[in-house]
């Protein structure tokens, strides 16, 4: 009876997606900030919103929060960030 391996693995090799361009600015621009829900990262993203607005001109800050950092992002929370020209992510412990 002949043995038959199968490889567990995926077998496919991944290619790398070219990264989105850059903004030139954020003058004028939408910027999503998303609070992953870690201790600390509110502090963060309250910089972030203050030089944002003062010393980017940024005309709009969008605030979302996750309802836990251990899980994916709700559907709910990824459709508040949609039509951002940029989100940013605040991450902290």
């Amino acid at each position: 009876m002949p043995i038959t391996l199968v490889h567990p693995g995926n077998e496919k090799v991944a290619t790398a997606a070219a990264p989105p361009p850059r903004l030139s600015t954020l003058s004028g621009k939408k910027i999503g900030l998303l609070d992953i829900s870690k201790p600390g990262g509110s502090h963060f993203l309250d910089r972030m919103e203050q030089l944002l607005r003062q010393t980017y001109g940024a005309a709009d800050v969008v605030r979302v929060k996750k309802p836990t950092y251990t899980k994916n992002a709700p559907q709910a929370v990824i459709d508040q960030l949609r039509g951002m020209d940029a989100v940013i992510e605040g991450l902290a412990d």
